[in-house]
This record gives structure tokens, C-alpha cells and sequence, in this order.
């Protein structure tokens, strides 16, 4: 996915290029709304769905998904570094590429993908080993999560039914509902594939904690959704010694992103200006514009 550059940026040089690492199940063209707000400061660049890809597997702590984003960042950045912003499994994807490949990048932008580490690490290993993973939730969940409906209204309103979607901006339910599925069959079938999601969730890093001990050498932010469940049982202390004050909180849940896309493309933009003017980063090439 690309996005037009800023029509108002007619200076000659270039926008700095940020690419978005999506949320397990949630392929990038759904964020297409939020990506849109963040196409009138960067280009932007997104792989759409990590996992589906038979020459980057799903396994233990995501080493072949993190070799997904690596070869698309390289080919898209074209020797230009990178504002990456991952949200969910793209924010911990994010923060393993930004370990192994710091050079690619200006900085990282995590939203609400928090380290889990200590001894809440221990259980998440002790959990895949033991294949309790699986047969629970979120996993277990995934694996049954109903697939299939008669048509793009049949989507929406099933979705629209939940709660946890019912918080969500309209546009970006739509959107969910349309470029989340396609057709087929004679029927609208989701593009993320349950199985894939299940072996993303059952799969989950337990070794991010190191971290902590050699941070990598990228500015790093994190934005966090101050109702988020998922923030609450991984802990933040990890995540807050990793970032310091590059930390922001954001009404929501999450999934924030599809909740408040205006304020969460807002933060983003705020949050990589402060990156960059810190003492590890660059300058801006150029103030951003409000959104």
C-alpha cells in the first residue's frame, strides 16, 4: 500500500517515507483511513498481511514474519531511512527489526505493543512449551472466529454488533467490512486467515525483555490506549524503561487506531517529531503539517 504524497509540499524535496506494520488479523488496507491522515505528512508504505506468505512462515517468536518486514522496509526504503510505526504484532515486529537493522530507521513508533518480560515472559514460554498456547485464548478464540457471510452489509453488521467494534469510527468500520474480506465463493470470506492468526497469537516473543539490557540504537516512542486489556496483562514497567518520556496515552481500547484514526494519526505525527529532536535522532526534515 502507498499513499500520495502532501499536495501542499511543492519545495522539491522529500517527505519522509514511514512504513506501517499492521495488527494480527487486521491486514493494512483496513487502517486505510488512518493511513490516509498519515499520507499528508509521510509517504507511507505498508505490507499487507504478514503470515501469508509460504516463504516467510509463522513459528516460535515470529523470526520468519520479522524477515517479511526486513525485505519489504529494504525494498521500499531505497536508501532512505524509515519512520516505522507498528501497531500490535507490526509494533513488536517493529522493535525486533529495529534490534537487528538499526540502520534502516529514523525511528519507532509501538502502538500498544508493550515487552513483555520478567515473569510474565516466564509464563508466556512456560505456556508454548506446555501447548496451553493453543487452547486458550486469544488463540483458541481465533481458530473457531466465524469467516464467512453472504455479502459486505452481512460483514458490517455482524461486527457492528460487538462491542469492541461498536467503539470503533465508522469509516474504519467499513472499511474493515470491504477491504478486510473479499469475494469468494459467492460470499465474503476475511483475507486474514483464522489459522494464521491463531499461529501469530500461539506463537507470541517471549525474549523481547532483553532489550532492557542493550536498548537499540533507534529513538523509540510507544502510544498507549488508556482502556487497553491487552496493555494491563502485559504490564508497562518494561516498556516505560525502554522509551522513558517518549511515552503518549490515547483514549481507547487496543485497537485505538480504528477507534480515534484523527487523534492517533495526530499523536503519531507529534510523537516522531519529539523522537527526532532527541539527543539519539535527527532534526526533522520538515515540521509536520496539522492534521
Amino acid at each position: 500500500m502507498r499513499c500520495a504524497t502532501d499536495p501542499d509540499h511543492d519545495d522539491g524535496a522529500e517527505l519522509p517515507l514511514l512504513v506501517f506494520a499492521h495488527g494480527n488479523s487486521f491486514p493494512a488496507p483496513s487502517y486505510r483511513k488512518l493511513l490516509g491522515l498519515l499520507g499528508e505528512v509521510f509517504e507511507v508504505a505498508a505490507p499487507e498481511r504478514f503470515g501469508h506468505d509460504p516463504a516467510y512462515p509463522v513459528s516460535d517468536s515470529w523470526p520468519h514474519l520479522l524477515a517479511e518486514l526486513h525485505a519489504f522496509v529494504r525494498r521500499v526504503a531505497q536508501r532512505r531511512r524509515v519512520v516505522l510505526v507498528g501497531h500490535s504484532l507490526g509494533g513488536m515486529l517493529s522493535l525486533m527489526l529495529a534490534e537487528r537493522d538499526p540502520a534502516l530507521l529514523r525511528c519507532v513508533v509501538l502502538l500498544d505493543a508493550p515487552i513483555v518480560s520478567g515473569w510474565r515472559a516466564a509464563l508466556l514460554w512456560g505456556s508454548k512449551r506446555s501447548g496451553l498456547a493453543w487452547r486458550t485464548a486469544p488463540a483458541a478464540a481465533a481458530r473457531r472466529r466465524r469467516d464467512t457471510w453472504a455479502d459486505v452489509e452481512a460483514v458490517r453488521a455482524h461486527f457492528g454488533s460487538k462491542d469492541i467494534f461498536a467503539r470503533w469510527d465508522p469509516e474504519m468500520l467499513d472499511d474493515y467490512a470491504r477491504l478486510a474480506t473479499e469475494a469468494r465463493d459467492g460470499a465474503r470470506v476475511l483475507r486474514f486467515a483464522r489459522d494464521v492468526e491463531a499461529q501469530i497469537y500461539a506463537t507470541l516473543p517471549h525474549g523481547l525483555g532483553r532489550l532492557l539490557r542493550r536498548p537499540p540504537q533507534v529513538p523509540i516512542g510507544f502510544i498507549a490506549g488508556r482502556s487497553s486489556r491487552e496493555l494491563r496483562m502485559a504490564g508497562m514497567r518494561a516498556t516505560q524503561r525502554l522509551v522513558g518520556p517518549h511515552l503518549r496515552w490515547i483514549d481507547g481500547t487496543h485497537l485505538f487506531p480504528f477507534e480515534h484514526p484523527r487523534r492517533t494519526a495526530q499523536t503519531i505525527v507529534e510523537l516522531w517529531r519529539a523522537l527526532e529532536e532527541a539527543p539519539s535522532g535527527s532534526a526533522p526534515e520538515r515540521r509536520a503539517r496539522s492534521l
